[in-house]
């Protein structure tokens, strides 16, 4: 066995680089919180080629002078933390001291910093870990710092970042991140010479979240009002019911300022809004906690983007009683005609989200299912949001939409005899009751409706000529950047299932048609929840183009789900089951139909 050795610092760098640097956007990170811990009021981020080749950061913070400005290139050197004794009650986003020399040890690196009352500025060059000169420069006050061609002395980890593409998208994501977490500070990104965004700083987090998140989220907007216990408190926001999603992608916690990921948010934030949406959706939510440093430790996770609760059992009763009656407020304040007489015109932002907020129909989830289903009925099938509005507004549409509903999975004519069962009745509004010679059996009406629409489209792309519904008025959705990348990876996907969706500019797409035998979805949700489908396959090894199969599979379990199954479409639904090549199965395995023979009923009453 060789001799235990010292490594050198250099190396010491690198390994470290392996826990600080998993990508460009580990790089945005760990360089924008630097430049939020200098205090700045304006930040700006400028990224080439996905962060691989230029990721580069300039914030008018506090500055550094010469002697600081080398030192914070050595390995744990910081000024955020002095006594092991603050390591319990952390107030700054970064404090080990591994970020800069770590970055600085597998890129070309540049680091340019000023004091406010200096004449001159600092001017550091570092390729490989090996400090190259230090001199002086004019710049402004602050600091700017330029990471050039990651990993270029590190082959191996160079070679498995994804697509310039995917890496743009996670940098566009974190910046959008601390954006949102920090409202009071510029932010400026500017992706390969353009600028991707550019929000002014505010004290209203409402106006953050319209400027990076859309403004039509503003009328659909929620508040969580500020609730205290000791040591902690929580405020935010809360997302319109209808644009639940599948995914918690559209769910943000901020901790003291800090973007995190945590299990016992998210499961309160699930129980808290359980009985008012699918149990298999999540609420869009933008929130804000602070907490008593000694209650939390962040330094449990490498990146940090994990923290633990000292009193997660006070952290979870916090949040449901704060998030609880956001939910119970706007379910029992209903929509009368006092909440919709307010639509006088108004400016400024806070106007414009007191005027719409009369349009939020949340108590809409909360009819009985009968009604809400022949309400759905008699909407066009062709479509996004502005035709359901007009739809509502009574008989003015044009007739001729109407013509065009079809029933919901019409029986074929060409089908060869009669399913081996006949339909008795509906169980709990999700299973059909069938009896068949030898018993009776259940069949899942969710499971049945994905494998007739998966086979349906796996011929239509086989075909190659998709059958498709063009909408009346193109709908644009703006996506954030981790799902945009996911719709243009698979366009080719799209366009072959009958589905044309074309990237419009500035994070929104073009949803022209949707294929003929989903005509009846709403076009927002239905794209939204094949995203949330494919997000599994984004991740994985074969993320740069999916096969017809498996994205076939996708969008067909996006499409089956349809509420509640009704008595009416059992019989056509077993038709069509009957006619497809595997009626037992879904594609992804799970089974369609139950059947429970005369004899094991028998057995089970004893007979």
């Amino acid at each position: 066995m060789p001799d235990v050795r010292v490594m050198p610092d250099a190396l010491a760098s690198q390994v470290a680089a392996g826990e600080v640097v998993e990508r460009p956007s580990s790089v945005v990170k760990e360089l924008v919180e630097n430049s939020l811990d200098a205090g700045s009021n304006e930040l700006r981020v400028e990224s080439q080629r996905g962060g691989i080749a230029l990721i580069k950061i300039t914030d008018d913070g506090c500055g550094m002078g010469r002697d600081d400005a080398v030192l914070s290139l050595e390995r744990h050197a910081t000024s955020k933390l002095l006594e092991k004794e603050d390591l319990n009650a952390i107030t700054t986003f970064g404090f080990r001291g591994e970020a800069l020399p770590s970055i600085a040890s597998v890129s070309r690196f540049r680091l340019m910093t000023r004091i406010k009352d200096s004449v001159s500025g600092t001017a550091i060059m570092v390729e490989g870990g090996q400090l190259k000169d230090v001199c002086e420069a004019g710049c402004p006050p602050g600091t700017t710092v330029e990471v050039r061609d990651l990993f270029y002395n590190i082959p191996a980890r160079r070679k498995f970042l994804r697509s310039e593409a995917t890496e743009a998208a996670h940098v566009d994501h974190q910046v959008r991140l601390h954006a949102l977490a920090s409202p009071g500070t510029r932010f400026i990104y500017r992706k390969d010479g353009k600028v991707a965004f550019d929000v002014p700083a505010t004290d209203d987090r409402r106006v953050r979240i319209a400027d990076l998140g859309g403004r039509q989220n503003l009328a659909n907007l929620r508040e969580v009002q500020r609730l205290e216990y000791p040591g902690m408190a929580v405020s935010g926001y809360l997302g319109s019911p209808d644009a639940a999603r599948k995914s918690r992608r559209g769910q943000y916690v901020f901790l003291n300022g800090r973007p995190v990921e945590d299990q016992v948010v998210w499961r309160a934030l699930a129980e808290a809004c359980r009985g008012s949406l699918p149990t298999d959706r999540h609420t869009a939510a933008w929130l804000w906690l602070e907490m008593d440093p000694l209650l939390v430790d962040v330094n449990v996770h490498p990146s940090k983007r994990e923290v633990r609760f000292h009193q997660p059992g006070d952290l979870r009763a916090l949040l449901l009683e704060a998030i609880g009656s956001s939910v119970s407020r706007k379910v029992s304040s209903g929509s009368g005609p006092d909440s919709r007489s307010g639509t006088g015109s108004s400016a400024g932002t806070g106007s414009i989200i007191e005027k719409e907020s009369s349009e939020f129909a949340y108590n809409r989830r909360e009819e009985p299912e009968s009604v809400a289903s022949e309400r759905n009925e008699q909407l066009p099938a062709v479509g996004g949001e502005s035709l359901v509005r007009e739809s509502d507004l009574g008989p003015t549409g044009p007739s001729f939409w109407k013509a065009e509903v079809q029933p919901e999975l019409v029986a074929s004519s060409s089908g060869s005899g009669d399913p081996p069962f006949r339909v008795m009745g509906v169980l709990h509004g999700s299973y059909f009751i069938l009896e068949g010679s030898d018993g009776l059996a259940l069949l899942e009406g969710e499971a049945a409706r994905e494998r007739i629409l998966y086979e349906t489209i796996v011929t239509v792309m086989e075909k190659g000529a998709s059958e498709s519904q063009g909408l009346l008025v193109p709908l644009l959705i703006e996506l954030e950047s981790r799902d945009l990348d996911v719709v243009l990876r698979n366009v080719d996907n799209f366009r072959s299932a009958g589905m044309e969706v074309e990237p419009f500019g500035a994070g929104t797409v073009q949803l022209r048609c949707l294929p003929s035998v989903l005509d009846k979805e709403e076009p927002r949700a239905l794209l939204l929840d094949v995203i949330d489908e494919l997000v599994h396959s984004a991740e994985g090894k074969s993320s740069r183009e999916l096969t017809a199969e498996k994205f076939a599979a996708k969008l067909a379990r996006a499409g089956a789900k349809r509420g509640r199954c009704s008595e009416n479409e059992g019989k056509a639904l077993l038709k069509q089951l009957f006619e497809c090549d595997q009626p037992y199965v879904t594609p992804g395995g799970r089974p369609i139909l139950v059947e429970f023979s005369l004899s094991e009923l028998e057995r089970k009453f004893a007979r």
